[in-house]
């Protein structure tokens, strides 16, 4: 059963079958939610409408699931959580799965914490449980309990990980996307947060690196997560607060990947999300500004992964979407100055602010506007070496970062 909100109301039915290569996911709506005077479709590939409504995954790497569930799939990190502990447990003989069996994307959506899982979407079973319960008492453990995450965290990347690791980490370790290792947190006012550790691989302060991007944002005018750089036994943890909770309330996320029902085979520009924005946003003309000084931002600093599933929205009302807080913004000193999502068709991947500044008009903003909020942004960017060592980043991680920050137009 699929559920939204703090108080969750009933949505429809999720149903997942597999043969062989084949997995298919089937949902239909619930009369009620449909005669609902707050009824929305969760997403684009799942209109409003009677009746079961099908999606197949025909490959290893295509999921069997529409926009809205993908979008709270776990990947990357999560995933080699979930998979690590999975082969643990068979190999201690202590999992309900059969033994014959592979994970596959079912396993994946209900390896996750009900209280952490993004955006309002919630998931019951026959039994009534909300999710597969970790062990420990605590749904997701608070900030106290750091040094214990981060031992569970370094334990996995050096594949030294024992059961009790994997125990820990089992739902509040894999309900976040991207690669690099984080976990579902409590900060000490209570709030859903996210953990974001240092790899064992780094060879310059990541941590630091995404908070000193986040604080900049907010220098130039853009609407970023609220974090800080907090200090475990000398240990830099990023603390990124949740911006699809307000205490227990949850507001329903998609991605830009998702609204867009982006192909794979296909690229993807500015432009596309500007027009949709106009289509589906309460509150366009903010928002296609905000996307504006984004996407100049990205250049800035040289943030070379802002891919569809980096930008997202958060639901108003009936099927409306504003765009949500920035995040997951990262300066990378060691590549190639360029953007996943282009500019505009004709830019390709070049990061050019004089392309920026050419299509300004697609977000409401005229030449002279655009220019001057430019002039805004180059200026608070310019601090970004005082900004640096107030968050106490070290002489050597402030030399490797400075490459991102020195943009010149050729």
């Amino acid at each position: 059963m699929v559920l939204v909100g703090e108080n969750p109301i009933e949505v429809g039915k999720l149903s997942y079958e597999k043969r062989g290569q084949k997995s298919t996911s089937s949902f239909i709506y619930s009369d009620s939610w449909l005669r609902n005077p707050d009824q929305f479709a969760l997403s684009p590939d799942l209109p409003l409408i009677y009746g079961y409504q099908f999606h197949s995954g025909r490959g290893l790497d295509e999921s069997a699931f529409f926009s809205c569930f993908l979008d709270i799939e776990p990947d990357g990190w999560g995933k080699m959580v979930i998979q690590r502990d999975f082969a643990k447990q068979r190999k201690d003989g202590v999992t309900n799965i059969k033994v014959a069996t592979l994970l596959d994307d079912f396993d994946d959506l209900m390896s996750i914490s009900d209280f952490s899982r993004i955006g309002a979407i919630r998931l019951r079973d026959s039994s009534g449980i909300f999710q597969r319960q970790a062990d420990h008492k605590r749904q997701t453990p608070p900030l106290i309990e750091l040094p214990l995450l981060l031992r569970a965290i370094k334990a996995i990347e050096e594949n030294q990980e024992t059961a009790k690791d994997l125990e820990y980490l089992r739902g509040v370790g894999t309900s976040l996307g991207g690669l690099r290792p984080k976990c579902s947190i409590i900060d000490t006012n209570g709030n859903l947060s996210i953990g974001k550790f240092p790899s064992v691989g780094d060879t310059r302060s990541i941590v630091h690196g995404e908070v000193l991007a986040l604080y900049l944002a907010q220098r130039c005018g853009i609407d970023a997560a609220s974090s800080k750089v907090i200090d475990s036994g000398g240990v830099p943890v990023a603390l990124i607060k949740r911006f699809d909770r307000d205490g227990l309330r949850r507001y329903m996320y998609l991605s830009a990947n998702s609204l867009l029902q982006a192909k794979s085979h296909q690229q993807y520009c500015y432009e596309d999300i500007a027009s949709l924005i106009r289509a589906i946003s309460p509150r366009a003309k903010n928002d296609l500004g905000q996307l504006w000084r984004r996407m100049v931002f990205n250049i800035l600093i040289n943030n070379v992964d802002d891919h569809l599933k980096n930008h997202g929205f958060l639901h108003t009302t009936g099927n409306q979407w504003a765009l949500a807080p920035a995040f997951d913004l990262n300066p990378f000193p060691d590549k190639a100055r360029s953007l996943k999502t282009w500019i505009s068709q004709e830019s390709g991947d070049f990061a050019s602010l004089e392309k920026a500044l050419a299509i300004s008009r697609s977000f409401e903003l005229s030449l002279k506007e655009a220019q001057i909020i430019l002039s805004e942004m180059k200026s608070a960017c310019a601090s970004w070496k005082s900004l640096a060592r107030d968050l106490r980043m070290s002489v050597q991680d402030i030399d490797q970062y400075a490459p991102a920050f020195e943009y010149y137009e050729p």
